[in-house]
């Protein structure tokens, strides 16, 4: 059976209900990996100040996940679309901010706040995301609807994360000054992301920005003196988890990415916390129907609603003026 033309590929992930599938479907399992992450660090015991312990958790999660889309990729007969050189310096680039820079900064950001704010700095993502958007893409101009979108998508986030903490918001650089600039450098080196897909196969791409991250991410947790040896199968069962929700969803983003607006896909961001937290409440025992979660559903799904209109509408073609009209 042969593979879809690039055309129809396009055309299919271009689809607003596919957008909203695909896009919901990765929220929803990155929104898994905040419990997901808990228990491994509870399985492993790492402890909260254990930095390069988190690191070495995160490399391997990221690293296996690489290898295994670079199997896929390589098992599949996929053109990977390395040239020269130059690009596989273009593919270290994004693994080292899109995954490693990133990860790093949100990491030290967290060990200096709270979950709470962690949260609510880094949906700040989804804003950094649509005004870069607006000044590197011409046909993706900021307009009062995606920012509305975007405000009312980001209250959804505030709703979520409402707590007693947030009485005292103060401000930190390694805190959630952190946090903000981990935000900024994953909606930058999304965009670049985007930028090679045009030129790069998604899954070949993904792998190996993965696999980089990863590598990296290793180095710097045993550089920091970071350890792993309380491995089980339990904490195996949960890694590989990780490594498949992480393969999946990544390679899923960048195809999204690809071939659909930055606004669109980004917006879709906000998705994360609310499932973090409604999944989290249900691995904990808690109640998953409270309130601020129903609320902070219906202020995300509403502020996706607004931008993804405000996208369909800049998509539309202008009606053309009848010659009646024009005199």
């Amino acid at each position: 059976m042969s593979r879809p033309s690039a055309s129809q590929t396009a055309s299919f992930f271009s689809r607003p209900l596919v957008v909203v599938a695909l896009a919901t479907l990765c929220c929803l399992l990155w929104g898994s990996a905040y419990p997901a992450i808990k228990g491994g660090y509870a399985l492993l015991q790492i402890a909260p100040d254990d930095l390069g312990g988190k690191m070495l958790f995160a490399g391997w999660r990221f690293l296996l996940a690489g290898l295994v889309l670079l199997v896929v990729a390589a098992a599949t007969g996929r053109r990977p679309g390395v040239r020269s050189p130059r690009d596989v310096g273009s593919l270290f680039l994004l693994g080292a901010t899109q995954t490693a820079l990133q990860y790093v900064f949100f990491y030290i950001g967290l060990s200096h706040t709270t979950g709470v704010k962690s949260s609510i700095m880094n949906a700040t993502g989804t804003f950094f995301s649509v005004l870069l958007a607006h000044f590197i893409y011409r046909q993706e101009r900021l307009t009062h609807r995606k920012a509305l979108g975007c405000l009312v998508g980001f209250a959804g986030v505030l709703v979520v994360n409402v707590s007693p903490q947030l009485a005292e918001f103060d401000f930190t650089l390694l805190g959630e000054g952190f946090v903000v600039i981990a935000a900024f450098v994953l909606a930058a080196a999304s965009i670049y992301g985007k930028w090679l897909s045009q030129r790069f196969d998604a899954v070949f791409m993904t792998g190996a920005q993965l696999a980089i991250g990863g590598a990296l991410l290793l180095l710097v947790g045993r550089v920091t003196g970071g350890g792993l040896v309380h491995w089980s199968w339990q904490a195996v069962a949960l890694m590989a988890y990780m490594v498949l929700l992480s393969a999946v969803a990544f390679t899923l983003w960048t195809v999204l990415l690809k071939h659909n607006p930055v606004s669109l896909v980004a917006v879709f961001n906000f998705l994360i916390p609310v499932f973090g937290a409604g999944l989290s409440a249900i691995f904990l025992g808690e109640s998953v129907l409270e309130w601020k979660n129903l609320v902070a559903l219906v202020l995300v799904c509403g502020g996706i609603t607004l931008v993804t209109r405000a996208v369909g509408a800049a998509a539309r073609p202008a009606p053309e003026r009848s010659l009646s009209a024009s005199g």
